[in-house]
């Protein structure tokens, strides 16, 4: 039993190399694999999902049982020999790298990248579950649904990065997602404060949230909504008039002091501006539709 891929052109990145996969390949083993090694730049992942075999990597042997993982890099002899009662099945994923230049780049040490290409072998049982990930690139191998090499491309990089952490066993890493900055941060800013404090919000208050000026936050609005901060306002405000409408035990001058509205003229007026129905008439729509 064999299922291959091969003469991919699947390609990915992580930090400062480019992976190539050449190969991928499921398969149980009734044969014995003789001696063999890899060139330059080209590395194996192998798993052992059931059965059972001996492995002998670079003059050493090792057992190998179901949840095997084993990574065989350039030029490591490596041999596998099946159990004759219970033969092991194997993923196995065959890369090359490339190491991509960069000018002042840092200590790269700690590097998911750099940890997978100077680990020229290892053997060891996963912790990553790394199983379930093997099945999901054979399924969208196999299928190739919309989107499945950008699917395949992820699970690979997900696949790499299980692999280092099988390597470190729970290390914490040393980097860490940066603080984001003003400009990419007030689009949340603005949207959380009307979705949270559409009560009470003003121009005023947003404005400062964003550190911008209050001409500066109207052109903001403007040029991310196609609305006034009085547009966006009112329309935070009769998102949540719908809901509460909803709450047949909710008076509606209950719903216009909920909104902030100073009267319930002034919500009866705004409400129907906007759905170009009374609140009550919006409120009974509702209820029948729930019936």
């Amino acid at each position: 039993m064999k299922t291959i891929y091969s003469d991919l052109n699947i390609k990915f990145n992580i930090e400062h190399i480019d992976f190539s996969v050449l190969n991928i390949v499921f398969e149980r083993f009734l044969r014995s694999i003789p001696k063999h090694s890899h060139g330059s730049n080209s590395y194996e992942i192998h798993f052992i999902p059931y059965g059972k075999g001996t492995l002998i990597m670079d003059g050493v042997t090792y057992k190998v049982h179901p949840n095997t993982l084993y990574i065989t890099g350039p030029h490591v002899e490596h041999e596998q020999i099946p159990d004759t009662l219970n033969p092991m099945s194997e993923y196995c994923i065959y890369l090359n790298l490339k190491k991509v230049t960069r000018k002042n780049a840092k200590d790269e040490s700690s590097n998911i990248a750099f940890i997978f290409e100077n680990t020229k072998s290892w053997f060891g049982q996963d912790t990553q579950e790394i199983y379930p990930l093997m099945q999901m690139i054979f399924y969208e191998l196999e299928n190739e649904y919309t989107g499945y090499m950008t699917q395949i491309e992820t699970l690979l990089q997900q696949l790499v990065v299980k692999i280092v952490r099988n390597y470190e066993s729970k290390k914490e890493s040393k980097k860490h997602f940066g603080p984001s900055n003003l400009v990419d941060s007030k689009y949340i800013i603005a949207e959380e404060c009307f979705l949270y404090d559409y009560r009470s919000i003003s121009l005023k208050k947003l404005s400062e949230k964003l550190g911008l000026s209050t001409r500066q936050t109207e052109r903001f609005l403007r040029e991310c909504y196609g609305k006034t901060f009085r547009q966006k306002k009112e329309e935070a405000r009769m998102s949540v008039a719908a809901l509460l409408l909803m709450d047949k035990d909710l008076s509606i001058t209950h719903v216009a002091d909920n909104l902030g509205y100073s009267s319930i003229e002034h919500f009866a007026t705004a409400f129907k501006k906007y759905y170009h129905m009374t609140a009550g008439q919006y409120r009974k729509i509702l209820l029948m539709k729930h019936i």
